[in-house]
């Protein structure tokens, strides 16, 4: 079937399946990979059913899995669930793990209403190229004992925000997320060039509790001459920094020649674009904060923010300016 066949088909059926979207309507129990075993949780240890009815889904997702070769055709909503728990960790609070079903299932309405289909066959991949996917299989394998507690909140977390996306001026936005932000998110033109009006720098000073806050990283001064082509002959006397409104490095210089903070964390493996330097001997410290380009939703300061009783629509509005959370048949009705 091709792209556009399946596009006219999403149209007519989420025409049809608008009303099963309501999520205060759901009482079907949660359904597994092959929508016969059920997943449950309990407030203890023990479990409760929690499903996601097939009903859900009003179209799949066709994904091409890297390391098979092969095209998983996956139910919506099943979709999200998985980029969800293979996203974000699955401790993370309710509202958060809500905020982040949002993003996915945003990300993937816009690359199947906007976006190149990644071949004839499949919409997306598994990998960051696109959202990082694992199937039922593979969640049992990484989860092992805890797979039925773990898969029953990301669940729950989806059921009860199923057919929301989140829009801006009627389209489904850049759903862009990163780890842990430095206390700031990065404004979108300070970091990609383009500037999208609901990708804007906001605080978020929940990060700091995030493991992956600080970090410093060691690197041999040849290795760095290697990895930029340059000659650093006198240390950092020859080396000056220049900062975003977010804090992040927007531009290094090495004599006359000139970087961008998101050259050097990519050439250097850095985990973010906000760093400091320090040379010891013919090293150079990289001391950074934060893990991510930083544009987007943090989601440690969106698991900060719902531990602080935030909601998962408060999470959204902060992240993205601006934006609206509307049906996902909304959208899928106005594709011609």
């Amino acid at each position: 079937m091709n792209r556009k066949h399946r596009i006219g088909i999403i149209t007519i059926i989420s025409m049809f399946m608008g009303i099963l979207l309501i999520p205060a309507l759901i009482v079907a129990p949660f359904i597994g990979k092959n929508d016969t075993s059920t997943v449950q949780e309990t407030t203890t240890n023990e479990t409760s059913t929690v499903d996601i009815p097939a009903s859900l889904s009003p179209f799949s997702i066709n994904v091409m899995r890297s390391t098979s070769e092969k095209v998983e055709e996956v139910p919506l909503e099943d979709y999200v669930a998985r980029v969800v728990a293979s996203e974000m960790p699955a401790n993370f609070e309710l509202e958060a793990l809500k905020a982040q079903a949002l993003a996915a299932r945003t990300y993937i309405t816009q690359q199947l209403t906007d976006g190149e289909p990644f071949s004839e066959q499949a919409d997306v991949t598994d990998t960051t190229q696109h959202q990082v996917y694992k199937n039922d299989d593979e969640l049992r394998d990484q989860w092992k004992e805890h797979y039925t507690k773990n898969m029953g909140r990301i669940n729950q977390a989806v059921k009860e925000t199923a057919g929301e996306i989140i829009t801006y001026e009627e389209e489904p936005i850049t759903a862009a997320f990163f780890s842990t932000s430095n206390g700031y998110t990065e404004n979108s033109e300070d970091y990609w060039e383009k500037e999208i009006p609901y990708l804007k720098s906001v605080e978020s000073p929940w990060d700091q509790d995030s493991p992956k806050f600080f970090d410093q990283k060691v690197v041999p001064i040849s290795e760095i001459e290697t990895a930029l082509n340059v000659k650093i002959a006198n240390g950092l006397e020859n080396i000056n920094l220049a900062k975003t409104p977010g804090g992040r490095v927007a531009e290094l210089s090495v004599g006359e020649q000139k970087f961008t903070g998101r050259e050097i964390r990519e050439k250097l493996n850095l985990q973010s674009s906000d760093f400091t330097i320090e040379q010891k001997e013919d090293h150079i410290i990289f001391t950074t904060r934060g893990y991510g380009h930083g544009v987007g939703m943090s989601q440690y300061g969106a698991n900060g923010m719902a531990e602080a009783g935030k909601t998962y629509k408060e999470i959204i509005q902060h992240y993205y300016q601006n934006t609206e959370i509307t049906p996902v048949t909304k959208q899928t009705a106005t594709i011609s």
